[in-house]
């Protein structure tokens, strides 16, 4: 049988585990990428290239579009094209953190149609398909079902919840923010129903963003920019604004937000 795009992603999220788990012993060399952009070690550019040398040999004609791989445009003029992050949370993979993530995905019409998000020091393979619903390990996962904000978990950086954001000018009472350094984890966390949502309200990389996109969806759950748009991928700056996803408290989150307030906050708060 051919083997379909949600079983690549699976089999190529493992074998970069390996990889990147042998940089774990190792202590992989460290380099700042400047202009902001943040660090980036060999284990991102050694699980680049096993990527894109797996995928793009299995799927010649699909675009690509990684953190780690200069942009090619020639992606704009295909009909898939994967999106990758080698690791998200690099940071987090520096220190020594379990809390970091291979992303993958598959992008058809601007839409995701299969996404994996893989832990490999805890061995937490997230997936989805468009249409076929999202699991963990192979099991089924949901969003929660919180309706309200009271009591409402919220993964999230602390810049987001800077009191300038909000329109009380503070955050709404009763909920409580959490954190995990990779973007793809929390929203993977979110489509598993352990937090309520997620968000960020900085402009945010499709390849953070796209596998979970997908995979909270198909768990149940709402997935919008900051201002309650539908994310759309594969664009020519490869960028949306902001992330707000997870049950239904997403829609009294958004509606909290102070709609002037244009700024979004520092990228390395």
């Amino acid at each position: 049988m051919p083997v379909t795009d949600l079983d690549l992603l699976i089999a190529t999220a493992k074998a970069s585990g390996d990889i990147a788990r042998r940089f774990v012993v190792d202590r992989p060399k460290v380099w700042d990428k400047g202009g902001g952009a943040g660090p980036v070690t060999e284990a991102d550019l050694a699980v680049n290239e096993l990527m894109a040398h797996e995928l793009q040999r299995a799927r010649p004609d699909y675009g690509w579009l990684s953190e780690e791989t200069e942009d090619d445009m020639g992606r704009l003029a295909t009909q898939r094209q994967f999106v990758v992050d080698p690791i998200d949370g690099t940071r987090a993979f520096i220190e020594g953190s379990q809390d970091w993530a291979h992303a993958l995905a598959v992008l058809e019409g601007g839409e995701v149609m299969a996404a994996v998000v893989y832990l490999p020091m805890r061995d937490y393979l997230y997936a989805a398909q468009k249409g076929g619903g999202a699991t963990l390990n192979g099991n089924p996962i949901e969003v929660s079902q919180k309706n309200n904000l009271d009591g409402a978990t919220v993964l999230s950086n602390k810049a987001s919840f800077a009191d300038k954001f909000w329109a009380d000018q503070t955050p709404p009472a009763g909920v409580e923010r959490k954190f995990r350094s990779s973007l793809a984890y929390r929203m993977a966390l979110t489509a598993q129903g352990r937090f309520d949502a997620m968000m960020t309200l900085r402009p945010s990389w499709e390849w953070d963003i796209a596998a979970g996109a997908l995979i909270v969806t198909e768990a149940g759950g709402d997935v919008t920019d900051q201002t309650g748009a539908p994310l759309r991928f594969n664009n020519p700056h490869p960028q949306v604004n902001g992330v707000v996803a997870g049950s239904p408290v997403t829609r009294l989150l958004r509606a909290a937000f102070a709609v002037s307030t244009v700024e979004t906050p520092s990228p390395n708060a």
